[in-house]
């Protein structure tokens, strides 16, 4: 045990606690705790969130199984055009996919048959409860390479190297953002792509909550902390945009 990085852990925690960010010198810390704490705050919370801010946006509160239902409104389809989406990810035979935050499998069904029969999707969930739509959900389709995997808040504990990441109308509401995009970044595969789907914040006139969107701005932003770069942001949708980052090569294999 690093008795210096326990003594640490003890009074980040402490500062963290009273709402009171954290800086410290690059040599006694990784670059990635002094991230993580320098750019996490809590602060009043409001009636949609969590109290607990990452980048200055406040982390909204997750949607549990019981909302289950509004994944599968018959309206969804023209609100979100999938098939756009789907389109926008130039999904190749044989990838392999995890759709975080899948819910019931509203966009896994439609990436497992792009990705045929020798691809893979792996549905990610923090529920039990939402695993089981799922698989509910894949068994009616007739569809079998969507895999359920039982993630945490931390870590979507993927169980091989991934091409792509997708999380559609999802990160916002990450508790631990900085912790799970790290992870998600060590699950992708070399020059693997990172995509986010979020409702428009730049847009008024989406009729969704404030936390329950994001601006392109925003998630640009917060992404400043991974090993990503920007790719391209399509905005073909009707009330959200599509966020895609590449990858970064890893400097220690060049």
């Amino acid at each position: 045990m690093n008795c210096g990085n326990s003594v640490f852990t003890v009074f980040s925690a402490v500062l963290f606690a009273a709402g009171i960010s954290v800086s410290i010198a690059a040599d006694s810390i990784t670059t990635s705790k002094a991230a993580v704490e320098s750019h996490y705050k809590l602060g009043p919370r409001t009636a949609d969130g969590i109290g607990k801010f990452f980048f200055g946006r406040e982390i909204a509160h997750f949607m549990t199984h019981h909302g289950a239902p509004w994944l599968e409104r018959p309206e969804r389809e023209q609100e979100e055009r999938p098939d756009l989406v789907i389109k926008a990810l130039a999904l190749k035979e044989g990838d392999r996919v995890a759709d975080i935050g899948c819910g019931t499998g509203y966009f896994s069904w439609r990436m497992a048959q792009a990705v045929g029969n020798k691809g893979t999707v792996y549905g990610v969930e923090i529920q039990k409860e939402m695993l089981a739509l799922l698989a509910q959900q894949m068994q009616k389709r007739g569809i079998t390479n969507v895999k359920g995997v039982l993630g945490g808040t931390a870590d979507p504990k993927l169980p091989v190297l991934v091409d792509l990441v997708i999380m559609v109308d999802v990160y916002h509401e990450f508790d631990q953002p900085f912790e799970m995009m790290q992870a998600v970044c060590k699950q992708l595969k070399p020059g693997g792509r990172v995509v986010f789907v979020e409702y428009r914040g730049e847009d008024p006139e989406v009729p969704i909550k404030l936390l329950h969107k994001m601006t392109e701005a925003q998630v640009r932003k917060e992404m400043t902390s991974q090993p990503l770069e920007h790719v391209a942001t399509i905005k073909t949708l009707p009330r959200q945009h599509i966020i895609i980052f590449k990858k970064k090569p890893d400097p220690a294999r060049n």
